[in-house]
């Protein structure tokens, strides 16, 4: 999938349509790539009613939709190990039934579960482009 940031909120829109079924979603790519942006978006077209911001320093943002579902934004950026994925409790996120969105998946790769839906983010053109993995 390639878009453009103006047609980011149809993207999202597609993209949660043809992976309605993947809750637990890791984007991969690099730094300034759109990871957030599209995760933002991702999130509105859900009805996140707060504003879905980077979780670099908290590690951790839950929003909430307007149908009162919980979901989990992740940024591992600043993680040094599994570890401390492990004591932070994320497994019980991972499986709790709600979206979890994970930028910088890399840094706590052994604790994604099987049916982890992986997606490469990166700029192609002055266009935003998706890979599943």
């Amino acid at each position: 999938m390639i878009f453009s940031l103006s047609e980011i909120e149809k993207s999202a829109k597609e993209f949660i349509s043809e992976n309605e079924n993947k809750k637990v979603i890791a984007f991969y790519g690099e730094m300034g790539a759109g990871k957030t942006t599209f995760i933002k978006a991702v999130c509105k077209q859900l009805g996140v009613k707060d504003n879905a911001v980077s979780p670099t320093f908290s590690l951790i943002n839950e929003y909430q939709t307007l149908s009162g579902e919980k979901i989990y934004h992740f940024d591992f950026y600043r993680t040094k190990n599994e570890a401390e994925a492990l004591d932070m409790g994320v497994e019980e996120y991972f499986y709790s039934g709600n979206y979890c969105f994970i930028e910088w998946p890399e840094k706590i790769e052994g604790l994604l579960p099987k049916s982890c839906l992986k997606i490469k983010i990166g700029v192609k053109d002055e266009k935003r482009e998706l890979v599943i993995r």
